[in-house]
């Protein structure tokens, strides 16, 4: 008895501290405000439509309460098969392309460029859906009390209503233990489950030459429907990719039947779906897998754990990543309202910190759901299509697209979902070299501007846009900045290689400038943008469908840039790891004689060696200015006359863009350490480039990229751990004044939590596993710290 009313007091305590601290999430509970996005009416399309993945398996639930729709995903399904479209003529032709660039004969060079160096064929494969799971429920098209949301603490999808009062409810989560979609129908009485169920495929028209090869569907006995087939050919690449799905039924009461491709279900207590699916995918270049035995493999498993333990290892796994990391802001009414709701009240101005936390805390989310150790890195829409020909192949972009996808995976404390990008960086030499040698007649490996699960290198899509050859070193950078934050030797042991053999390509293929006299990378592009100056005129591009004016060039800063990081990072490397002397001092001679970065004749930092820049240009690529963000070449205190020349090029570029390119200016903004610009731009980006599920947009198209990227900066906006120091609150912006943040990641193998109020840094936690010195800044002043391993600093305003 004393005991109950113990317990009862310590309830009515934690509910009164509740109503006093509505902003601060009850102790191992999440706040619903910043982990849930619900909806008071179904998804009419995708952009609508809620993720659900385990970076292998993905799905999007629409919750329609009378014909629901589950897409169904799954990472392996792409057009075509192992290929490598490396033009071999590249090698006996670079030089004369070299040539015509710095001769000025830039149309001359594009065509050269298009018949010697693009690949063929000149467009990679395409990421495809697998198919859906659709279910029809008999006179459910009138129901009250509706409600559609997804729990990113527990990765649950639910949808709940009223009919005839009758309370129904659907549970859809994607586990990544056991690697099934699971989905569970029930009512709150017995008996009042009733509905039929069938798998569709997707095909697109008969003219199509990009739809599924063949497939099949067939019910299995009363409790199972089976989905089956080949991807096509492609552009003359072989579809060879076997995909097979199984849906097994649960059924709780009530009767069951089938039809030759449909489950109908009638007066059960509730119904169970288990789908689990695979493909022959080994490798990109190995298909030998036996799909039906992979997939039944994984299913057979499944079925014997119960539906309740089932998603309670779900929830965990999903937690042990989610909850390493809580961001706390300013709670207003608004916080209470539908998301779709949400962001329109808030794009018109109305006032909801917290809806910046449940955005970063959702990018987070897409992170762990779309890229796991041992699946493939998240595409340009995650793990989530569902068309048979998505906008830009769904593919792997390089020239900024894959990058921003893992910006915020190390500081947003989610090192494990880098995994699948470092596993791809490690295999992809492998094609990369041999483009290399056949095409620049060069050593290492190299990658152009975009790639697909079958990992081809070559130039691809355009000449305009294949001409981008330090992909792959860009990509490179994120190899290093997963050791600075971890600081695992054995890892960087691993990596190493690429690192190295990156930089073995540029070491032959940099070509010293005529007139500038410093080396350069020829033939080049700054990412797809087009600079003004004499001697262009318009070519006719086949790839490109039309005429177009020639981007080609020498030395754009972008390069320069990744190329200094590239160089420098693999120095570091070698001296940690005690390799390679003669290579690090030949990378230093080089750096050396590198182009420098330069200040153009209206303040701006160049996009290349010459002046070329537009001040009315408001490009959506911001490749230049990649110096100081991304990387940290450029700072407010160490290079403040490049730091001016950046802000000059971001103004002059506007406030509006695409998703990604507006997620990228908040970064650069938060470097440049004004908060109240980047919150404008999060309020742009959540006006003009944001679907109602959070997905960011690119042009029209649903994509992930910007949202990534918009976490990465609202974590830049809360915390910096570049040039050797943890930068509390560097760019707070006045909408925030108060808040709590515990689990962010510093350079160094740090973590960091902070708790601040007027605007003003009330305490904060540095720790370390490791333990080791570190330097904490505050506003100006600078203290130095040392942490003994497994430990944490607390610091205060009055320590600085």
């Amino acid at each position: 008895m004393k005991m109950t009313n113990l317990r009862n007091a310590c309830l009515w305590l934690l509910f009164v501290t509740s109503l006093c601290c509505p902003a601060v999430a009850e102790q191992g509970k999440a706040n619903p405000e910043n982990t849930v996005l619900w909806y008071k009416q179904p998804a009419e399309t995708f952009a609508e439509a809620l993720p659900l993945g385990n970076g292998r398996l993905g799905a999007m639930v629409f919750g329609n309460p009378a014909k629901e729709r589950i897409l169904l995903n799954e990472e392996t399904v792409w057009t075509g098969g192992p290929y490598n479209p490396t033009n071999l003529k590249g090698a006996a032709n670079i030089d004369e392309i070299r040539k015509q660039v710095f001769q000025g004969n830039y149309a001359l060079a594009h065509r050269l460029f298009g018949r010697y160096m693009m690949g063929t064929p000149v467009e990679q494969m395409k990421y495809q859906p697998l198919g859906n799971l659709n279910i029809e429920f008999p006179d459910h098209e009138e129901v009250t009390n509706y409600r559609r949301d997804l729990d990113i603490d527990s990765a649950t999808a639910t949808v709940s209503y009223t009919l005839d009062g009758v309370k129904y409810k659907r549970e859809t989560f994607v586990t990544p233990v056991d690697q099934v979609i699971v989905t569970r129908i029930s009512a709150d009485k017995p008996g009042k489950v009733s509905l039929t169920a069938r798998m569709t495929g997707c095909r697109n028209s008969q003219h199509s030459n990009y739809g599924a090869e063949s497939y099949r569907i067939d019910s299995v006995g009363n409790d199972g429907l089976q989905l089956y087939g080949q991807t096509a050919t492609y552009l003359g690449v072989k579809g060879r990719v076997k995909f097979f799905a199984r849906a097994k039924f649960f059924v709780d009461g009530g009767k069951t039947s089938s039809d030759f491709d449909s489950i109908t279900v009638d007066g059960a207590d509730s119904v169970t779906i288990m789908i689990s699916a695979a493909t022959n995918f080994v490798s990109f270049k190995d298909l030998s897998a036996d799909e039906k035995s992979r997939t039944m493999g994984i299913l057979n498993k499944a079925v014997k754990k119960p539906y309740a333990k089932m998603k309670s290892d779900h929830v965990a796994a999903h937690r042990k990543l989610f909850r390493r990391v809580d961001l706390e802001l300013p709670s207003t009414a608004s916080a209470k309202l539908p998301t779709d709701e949400r962001l329109k009240k808030f794009v018109a101005g109305g006032d909801d910190p917290q809806l910046a936390a449940l955005y970063f805390q959702f990018g987070r989310y897409l992170l762990i759901a779309s890229s796991r150790p041992g699946t493939k890195p998240a595409n340009l829409q995650g793990i989530w299509n569902e068309e048979m020909n998505p906008k830009w192949d769904s593919k792997y972009t390089v020239n900024i697209n894959l990058e921003m996808n893992y910006w915020p995976v190390e500081v947003a404390n989610l090192s494990e979902c880098a995994e699948p990008l470092v596993d791809m960086m490690c295999e992809i030499t492998e094609p990369g070299a041999y483009t290399a040698k056949k095409s620049y007649g060069a050593r290492g490996w190299v990658l152009h501007q975009n790639t697909d699960i079958w990992w081809p290198t070559a130039p691809m899509d355009g000449t305009a846009w294949g001409t981008f050859s330090t992909g792959g070193a860009w990509l490179c950078t994120h190899l290093w900045e997963r050791y600075l934050y971890n600081q695992d030797e054995k890892y960087l042991a691993r990596v190493y290689p690429v690192l190295r053999g990156a930089s073995l390509f540029f070491l032959d293929t940099l070509v010293m400038h005529p007139t500038e006299k410093v080396l350069v990378t020829c033939p080049a592009t700054s990412p797809e943008n087009f600079p003004k100056r004499p001697g262009n005129r318009i070519v006719h591009d086949e790839a490109m469908g039309g005429d177009i004016m020639p981007n080609i060039c020498a030395g754009p800063t972008m390069d320069t840039q990744i190329i200094r990081d590239l160089f420098n990072y693999t120095i570091a490397a070698a001296k940690i790891l005690g390799k390679d002397g003669d290579l690090q001092k030949e990378l230093t001679e080089t750096l050396g004689k590198m182009a420098p970065m330069k200040i153009g004749r209206f303040g701006q930092l160049q996009e290349w060696v010459e002046d070329l820049d537009d001040p009315d240009d408001d490009h959506r690529h911001f490749s230049h200015l990649y110096g100081m963000y991304p990387s940290c070449q450029i700072s407010l205190r160490k290079t403040p006359k490049l730091a001016a020349a950046v802000k000059q090029s971001v103004t002059s570029r506007g406030d509006y863009g695409t998703g990604f390119s507006m997620a990228w200016k908040m970064n650069l903004w938060a470097r440049l350490l004004d908060g109240d610009r980047c919150l404008q731009l999060f309020r742009n980006q959540m006006e003009k480039q944001t679907c109602p599920n959070l997905f960011s947009i690119c042009f029209t198209t649903p994509q992930v990229e910007g949202t990534l990227g918009a976490c990465a900066g609202i974590a830049e906006m809360l915390m910096q751990s570049y040039e050797d120091e943890i930068h509390l609150l560097p760019a707070l912006p006045k909408a925030w004044p108060e808040g709590t943040l515990s689990g962010l990641r510093a350079r160094g193998g740090f973590t960091v939590d902070m708790k601040w109020k007027g605007g003003k840094l009330v305490e904060a936690k540095i720790g370390s596993k490791r333990g080791g010195p570190c330097k904490v800044r505050y506003g100006e002043k600078v203290i130095e710290l040392d942490i003994r391993p497994g430990t944490s600093r607390k610091v205060s305003p009055k320590d600085f």
